[in-house]
């Protein structure tokens, strides 16, 4: 029985497997003929679109896949394929700006800052495509980002009804593991698409490109200290844990020094309480052993015999 059930449960599982990898490739091959690896065979678009990724890694190191969709775009913009950059992102907290952080750095690579927009509530690739058709007024336009990104990203678009396509950057190497992710993120797409019909979360009023966006000079993007101040400020709180716990411990080590010092001096004032106490019983004792007064002690002294007759 137990056999048979094991048998069943491989099969459910290696089943389940076959249809994600199954589907994972339908995803690709449905959006194969929309994605340009070539900048020059990228067709001319108003828009192009940045997906949105963190620029640094918790370690401090550097995120290639952010520094391949920065440069794409640059390419793209320098070389006429769009003329606006609409770059999307998450915002979801006060340190963590990704369209922000992109903006600075292609305006640090000569775009100007009136060819950018930005998009901070591209919480995931849904609402990014699906915002760009409907909040920003554009149809048609170009997805920057890795191919296997592109390939989910363009499946939301032909869904939805959206026309555009994918300049796909290169991706780092040894990327096996968002590989895999990604075959799961597909299947969340697909549920998202198809079975919860799944729509941004914030959609908001019409903003057409190109518009006028206000962007304050001190808005703050991610992190908010640069990598290596980063890695100082934990090293420094690192210390000063440690230092606390040295500190913590050297305490405690002193109180039981202390409870261990007070400990030995009652015990030894109890010893010497009991010495004496025993010194002294010893000592009432040889008084109630020692041999009672002679009786000759008794007699009056000698000049106080009477006078005879």
């Amino acid at each position: 029985m137990w056999k048979r059930l094991i048998a069943s449960f491989l099969l459910i599982v290696t089943a389940m497997g076959a249809a994600a990898i199954a589907l994972d490739r339908w995803v690709s091959w449905k959006t194969a003929d929309f994605i340009y690896e070539d900048v020059q065979a990228l067709p001319h678009r108003q828009v192009g679109v940045v997906l949105g990724t963190a620029k640094y890694y918790r370690t401090g190191v550097i995120n290639q896949y952010y520094l391949y969709r920065i440069q794409g775009a640059i390419n793209a913009y320098n070389s006429g394929k769009v003329k606006y950059l609409l770059l999307s992102g998450d915002n979801a907290l006060q340190s963590y700006n990704e369209p922000m952080t992109m903006r600075r750095d292609l305006m640090a690579a000569g775009i100007p800052a009136s060819d950018i927009v930005l998009d901070y509530a591209g919480f995931r690739t849904l609402d990014s495509i699906v915002r760009t058709r409907k909040v920003f007024d554009t149809n048609d336009f170009i997805v920057i980002t890795q191919r296997f990104h592109c390939e989910r990203a363009l499946f939301i678009a032909l869904h939805m009804g959206i026309q555009a396509q994918c300049y796909a950057v290169p991706s780092p190497k040894n990327m096996l593991t968002v590989r895999v992710r990604e075959i799961f993120a597909r299947l969340g797409a697909l549920s998202d698409l198809y079975l919860l019909k799944r729509e941004p979360r914030f959609l908001g009023p019409l903003i057409p490109i190109p518009a006028v966006h206000a962007i304050p000079d001190d808005a703050q993007g991610y992190p908010a200290v640069t990598p290596e101040q980063l890695l100082a400020l934990q090293q420094r709180l690192a210390r000063e844990r440690q230092q606390e716990q040295e500190k913590q411990q050297a305490l405690e080590q002193a109180k039981q020094q202390r409870e261990a010092e007070q400990k030995q001096a009652e015990e030894k004032a109890a010893q010497e309480k009991a010495a004496q106490e025993k010194a002294e019983q010893e000592k009432a004792a040889q008084a109630a052993d020692a041999p009672p007064p002679h009786p000759g002690h008794l007699l009056p002294p000698p000049d106080v015999v009477p006078p005879g007759p």
